[in-house]
């Protein structure tokens, strides 16, 4: 162990100091929620970080993504021929790779998920792991089971998980709610998941055992600083219930597939409509900021560049520190995380991928604990979907939903950084599924 652990592990005190700092009501906080979900993150940690079989089965894990990324790819190169095909291969009849394309590559990938997500539900394996759990979390944490059911499923879905706990969203409290925002931003659905491993698989092989890892290390996480912000201080009608998740059944295995599949349609167009809005109205912003900063630079003589992500990597910068980034990196990995608030997660792995490539960002330390950082759709617009997604389930807690919204943001981007807090300060250039 270095001092780059013991700083981490620091890191995870700190954020949890930040928490109590910032919270609703300090008096009323949960101190046992906070001291299981932060002892399930470690123990978890230990098992795949340190235990030998819990890297081997990480290590499997990481394969067999990989391997189902590379059938997935199958559609797509029928579909798109050499665009589909990743950079440096070759096809069967010949053509090389004409470089990477997200809209040819990634996004068609999360149809093949989605559709993969289907089958796994009528099969009956994803409930059965989210309610395993939701057992966990309800039982250690004595939370209510509506919301550990919902923040467990997030650990594979995405804003669909509010249909889990449909019947019960109506009479939720306003802790719950901000629960169930916090757990959606601070995690990643399974179907997108493979758009990062796309990014950097090929400069970091084990990327994709390390996103699974991060999801899952995220949701206690998730819990422990939605508790922390804003404690309950009503009775939760669930509360230490385990009850089941609701959800449509489809008929058969291919019905299923069919779908996941047109529900993996929708989520590309979400991804891209997104990406093409937001990175548009950043590139805007940082037009604008450019022209003011450049008057403030001639009048104070500085020579700053001006822009939204470069701001918030100033905000960041010291938290890139807690966490255990190296100083030498910290302020690369800051601006990559505060971009992630304003545009999205997909837009960070890819600057993440190109800083590697490039050598910018060479320590491996940084480039896992980075990863770890931005697993989470703590970001403006997940927050207006996920506001938006659960108030179309339940119109009567709209109002409540939006006042929650920001403080539910913050959570998640606490309970990210958390995280990423958690893999640094178990971090070793020795462990296997970190190569």
């Amino acid at each position: 162990m270095s001092i780059h652990n013991l700083v981490s592990f620091g890191g995870i005190i700190i954020l949890l100091a930040i928490a109590w700092l910032l919270s609703g009501s300090r008096r009323q906080i949960n101190w046992k929620v906070v001291a299981w979900g932060t002892g399930l993150q470690i123990l978890f940690a230990l098992f795949i970080f340190v235990i030998p079989a819990g890297i081997e089965i990480f290590k499997w894990i990481n394969s067999a993504i990989v391997t189902i990324l590379n059938s997935a790819t199958a559609g797509t190169r029928f579909l798109f021929g050499r665009l589909a095909l990743p950079p440096g291969t070759t096809a069967e009849n010949g053509e090389t790779s004409l470089g990477f394309f997200l809209a040819f590559q990634g996004l068609p990938t999360i149809v093949f998920f989605a559709s993969l997500m289907g089958i796994l539900y009528f099969l009956k394996i994803m409930p059965m792991l989210i309610r395993a759990f939701a057992y966990i979390f309800t039982k250690l944490m004595r939370i209510s089971g509506a919301e550990s059911l919902c923040v467990a499923s997030n650990i594979f879905v995405g804003v669909e998980s509010a249909l889990t706990i449909r019947p019960h969203l109506d009479r939720m409290t306003r802790s719950e709610l901000h629960t169930i925002l916090t757990g959606g931003m601070a995690t990643i659905a399974s179907s997108v998941l493979v758009i990062y491993v796309l990014f950097l698989r090929e400069t970091f092989p084990g990327i994709a055992g390390h996103l699974v890892s991060a999801t899952i290390l995220s949701a206690p996480a998730a819990l422990v600083m939605s508790k922390m912000l804003l404690p309950e201080q009503e009775k939760p009608e669930t509360l230490g219930m385990h009850i089941q998740p609701e959800y449509t059944r489809d008929n058969n295995i291919i019905e299923a597939a069919i779908n996941g599949a047109h529900a993996g349609v929708k989520l590309v167009v979400g991804v891209a409509a997104l990406l093409l809005a937001f990175l548009g109205l950043l590139a805007l912003l940082d037009l604008i900021l450019g022209g003011i900063g450049s008057g403030i630079n001639r009048l104070l003589g500085l020579n700053m560049v001006w822009s939204m992500k470069n701001l918030l990597g100033y905000v960041f910068y010291p938290f890139t520190l807690i966490i255990g980034i190296p100083p030498a990196d910290a302020m690369e990995i800051a601006r990559i995380i505060g971009e992630r608030t304003i545009v999205t997660e997909i837009a960070s792995y890819q600057d993440l991928a190109v800083l590697i490539k490039n050598g910018i960002i060479q320590n491996p330390r940084s480039v896992v604990i980075c990863t770890y950082a931005l697993c989470g759709f703590a970001h403006v617009a997940s927050l207006a979907i996920f506001v938006g997604g659960i108030s179309a389930i339940a119109p009567q807690r709209t109002k409540d939903l939006s006042s929650l919204g920001l403080r539910a943001l913050l959570a998640a981007t606490l309970a990210c950084l958390m995280t990423a807090a958690v893999a640094g300060a178990f971090y070793t250039q020795g462990s296997i599924i970190l190569q």
